[in-house]
């Protein structure tokens, strides 16, 4: 059941299923919280009360906003963990990776951990070397194609690059929830500009997490030339001893949903080590 937090201006949508300690779920741009949906019963069934959460201008989320940065996300997401009941587990995907890093800065008391599936927290660099790997190459043109001129069709092809290899049984029906969602009213406003954001808000952030990280990355992720250093940047940054890295073999940038079980199995895992 779809519920409402008013933030600011806007209201957040998300749902809860579940009882015990809570974790909240925020997804990356231009999605809703529905890319959860394949990691969500592995939480249930291990006892914990699960939060889905869409996005400002995302999901069922208002868009009748102006500011897509991290900083501003981390907001929402904070005021989501208030109300629903502090402390939690925050697990956030790309963009949202970055604002989690920031959110759980800005308040020590709200986070016992944070995990940071494929994230963008740190500024990012552009040159010669992404242009020459083509796997890289493919995703940024079309996710330059896509932020440029609100393309949605170049969105479904930058997703088809996001996730390589094998795609999901509910393939079909993902994209097709995506392509809906993102020609509604407002929603590929918010997509365009989330992308327009850089991450050096949650980059300065790292050095003040107290909380400790996990930070998973898909090994054929579009995103990086070489996704493990770029995850084991994120943990190096952070204070020392905090932040822990996992790999998932063969999958791309939304391994939650791509490969649901290993994300989970390495999740929990965490979270037992460090008592979250």
């Amino acid at each position: 059941m779809t519920e409402h937090l008013t933030v600011d201006a806007g209201s957040i949508a998300y749902e809860v299923e579940g009882t015990g300690p809570l974790i909240v779920l925020a997804h990356g741009m231009g999605d809703s919280r529905a890319a959860y949906r394949p990691l969500v019963p592995h939480l249930l069934e291990a006892g914990y009360r699960v939060a889905s959460v869409d996005l400002r201008g995302c999901g069922e989320s208002s868009t009748e906003w102006t500011d897509w940065s991290r900083t501003a996300i981390a907001g929402d997401l904070r005021a989501v963990v208030r109300h629903l009941g502090a402390p939690a587990v925050l697990v956030g995907h790309s963009i949202s990776g970055g604002a989690a890093t920031i959110a759980a800065a800005q308040e020590h008391d709200l986070f016992t951990a944070v995990v940071e599936v494929a994230p963008f927290t740190r500024e990012q660099s552009f040159g010669p070397a992404q242009l020459r790997d083509r796997r890289v190459r493919r995703g940024m043109l079309r996710l330059l194609g896509t932020v440029g001129l609100g393309s949605v069709r170049m969105w479904r092809s930058y997703l088809d690059t996001a996730y390589p290899g094998t795609k999901p049984d509910h393939w079909a029906e993902r994209l097709d929830h995506v392509d809906t969602l993102l020609r509604e009213p407002g929603r590929m406003k918010a997509l365009k500009g989330m992308g327009m954001t850089t991450p050096t808000d949650a980059g300065a952030r790292l050095g003040g997490v107290r909380c400790p990280v996990l930070v998973l990355m898909g090994t054929l992720d579009p995103d990086w030339i070489d996704p493990r250093a770029e995850g084991q940047a994120v943990v190096d940054a952070l204070p020392e001893g905090l932040g822990h890295l996992e790999m998932i073999e063969g999958s791309g940038h939304y391994p939650h949903d791509q490969h649901p079980e290993q994300v989970a199995s390495f999740l929990l895992a965490f979270l037992k080590s460090v008592g979250a």
